[in-house]
């Protein structure tokens, strides 16, 4: 089962409704949308177990992770995720990694995320408000689109992190390498899951991390 975080001071920001039927251990934090142009859909955030990962529906944006799943040194972090249905507008989901104090105001992680046109970001955030663009929304033949009405598309993401720099994949291709400085430097930490807004169904399977 999958806990939810509210503090207090965090109540406007975080307290959704969810229903979440996870692995057990795993914690949730969504981020529900301020702008009136772009509001979540609904106020749900939806996890539910499947065979070899979990499958994720939401309106507001959603991190997920268990707190005993570290990664330090050089690692590969990695998972598989299939988008069930897309987006009304470009919205993306994929990995987290170097996680630290997530479940306060000053949170602070890496995400590498693709989105169903293609495209893939790599962005630093740390605390509530504040996200840093390591690479902005890059298109990439590698990462597999979904158009309205497509089957679903799947992805195969790893975030590679060596002694001096940090791959990141899509589907067996390298589509970006990052020094280990600056923001790309925070790579050890917590791992886990992101899914950004008013996304109807995101699969996620695999997720591992194995010692490069």
């Amino acid at each position: 089962m999958i806990r939810r975080l509210t503090p207090a001071w965090l109540a406007l920001l975080l307290a959704m409704p969810v229903t979440a039927q996870a692995p057990a251990g795993w914690l949730e934090r969504v981020d529900a949308s301020t702008d009136a142009a772009d509001p979540d859909d609904v106020r749900n955030v939806t996890v539910t177990a499947v065979a070899n990962g979990f499958e994720v529906r939401n309106g507001p944006a959603v991190t997920l992770w268990n707190p005993a799943n570290t990664a330090s040194g050089n690692y590969t972090l990695e998972g598989t995720f299939t988008l069930l249905q897309p987006s009304g507008h470009v919205n993306y989901y994929g990995l987290i990694y170097g996680g630290r104090g997530l479940e306060g105001a000053q949170q602070s992680y890496i995400y590498f995320l693709v989105a169903q046109n293609g495209s893939f970001i790599i962005r630093h955030r740390v605390g509530n408000d504040t996200v840093h663009d390591i690479i902005g929304r890059t298109p990439n033949a590698a990462v597999v689109g979904m158009a309205a009405g497509a089957a679903p598309s799947v992805n195969r993401l790893q975030v590679r992190v060596g002694a001096n720099d940090t791959q990141y994949v899509v589907n067996g291709t390298v589509v970006h390498t990052a020094p280990k400085s600056g923001m790309a430097a925070q790579t050890d930490g917590i791992w886990g899951v992101r899914v950004n807004h008013v996304i109807p169904g995101v699969r996620v399977e695999g997720l591992r991390v194995t010692q490069n």
